[in-house]
């Protein structure tokens, strides 16, 4: 038996179909000594559930800082963040974050031990039903024979594997995934993308995840936002799913990993955006 449950996909191909998570006119600053930093200037998307939606764009455009705010670490100044229609105001383990730091697992706990904590620490589950709860997430990452051992016996890739097995295992309403596979070497980081593809393909669960490399971005997502440099701004919202089509790294994929490359980094800049937003809507599916 499945022992775990997220929310069915749904057809998000009709405008009526009401999202998971409405990110509406968001704003996001931070207070230096001496400034006031704008991270995002006025971003607005959807994420329907089901999808895998990545935030894309160079280091400081205010992507973490958006995955904060969708997580109730960060408040915007201007417009709102909903999920399921409710105003997000904090932190809540319908949320749960996979962060790109391996020191996120307490040392001094089992990998078994590691996936059940946010279980009996939310009160989400008794001892018995987060144990077989972590279990049956462990097995799914491919890490059963290493249920009983210590963070420190891990490589970085199987530790990645434990934080995802622990955020699963609570089974939020969006996973929010910040670069979660940038410390990793090239070979581990691909094989950790289509880990997680395969995760996904059973489970359907809706993803949010935020990455500056365009490859990633379209071997990982269904729909990718593309974020301009500090402050953040939307420069446009691509559909790729290539993944979906079994074309990753042909033609298709290329000249999609072409066209956002034109976006960020181009000269002409807004007619690069006019010309990838034309495209993404004369296209594809959410």
């Amino acid at each position: 038996m499945n022992a775990l449950t997220f929310p069915q996909g749904i057809d998000t191909a009709g405008a009526s179909e009401r999202p998971l998570l409405d990110v509406s006119g968001v704003t996001l600053q931070y207070k230096t000594r001496r400034h006031l930093v704008t991270a995002t200037y006025r971003v607005d998307f959807q994420v329907f559930q089901a999808e895998r939606y990545i935030l894309l764009g160079p280091s400081g455009c205010g992507k973490s800082s958006l995955l904060k705010a969708v997580g109730g670490f960060l408040q915007p100044v201007e417009g709102a963040i909903r999920l399921n229609g409710r105003k997000v105001t904090r932190p809540g383990p319908d949320r749960m974050m996979v962060f790109q730091e391996f020191d996120q697992l307490p040392p001094w706990k089992t990998v078994k031990q590691n996936v059940m904590f946010p279980l009996l620490a939310s009160g989400k589950a008794g001892r018995r039903e987060a144990e077989e709860k972590a279990l049956d997430c462990i097995a799914r990452v491919n890490l059963t024979k290493f249920a009983d051992v210590h963070p420190h016996m891990l490589s970085g890739g199987m530790k990645q594997r434990v934080a995802i097995a622990r955020a699963m295992a609570m089974e939020p309403d969006i996973l929010l995934m910040d670069e979660p596979f940038a410390a990793l070497d090239a070979l581990t980081r691909r094989k950790m993308q289509e880990e997680l593809l395969a995760l996904w393909d059973d489970l359907r669960f809706t993803v949010l995840f935020v990455t500056h490399s365009i490859e990633e971005a379209l071997v990982v997502g269904s729909r990718i936002l593309v974020l301009s440099p500090h402050p953040g701004q939307v420069k446009a919202e691509l559909n790729c799913a290539v993944h979906d089509h079994g074309s990753v790294g042909g033609a298709e994929f290329q000249a999609l990993a072409n066209r956002i490359h034109t976006m960020l980094f181009a000269e002409d800049v807004e007619g690069a955006v006019t010309d990838g937003v034309s495209d993404a809507a004369a296209g594809g599916t959410r």
